[in-house]
């Protein structure tokens, strides 16, 4: 028993350590950030400004404002030390909608 207990309590610390290593070690630039996000949204980067971001865990929450007025958010996944820099294509929605993680389904 103390040993599934030892085990549970290792796997929950070593877990909280790997997201805190992932937000620490974050280098999405906001460069990065507008021109993969323009992408996803088929703007230009320079219609996009980025408004705000914020890094929780492996995930990077920004908000852009597009040229016309227009808000987005994003979520980006990835782009620090545990994905070894590389990203996910960002989620992205109108700002006040829920961000759609399976944009290819129906």
């Amino acid at each position: 028993m103390k040993i599934a207990a030892t085990i549970a309590v290792s796997c929950a610390l070593g877990l909280a350590g790997c997201s805190a290593i992932a937000a620490k070690t974050n280098v999405l630039s906001d460069a990065k950030i507008i021109s993969s996000s323009a992408g996803v949204l088929g703007l230009e980067p320079s219609q996009l400004t980025l408004v705000s971001k914020r890094v929780d865990g492996t995930n990077t929450y920004a908000n852009l404002k597009a040229a016309g007025g227009k808000e987005y958010t994003c979520v980006i996944n990835g782009g620090n030390l545990l994905s070894m820099g590389m990203t996910n294509a960002p989620m992205c929605s109108r700002k006040g909608e829920p961000v759609n993680a399976h944009p290819f389904q129906r």
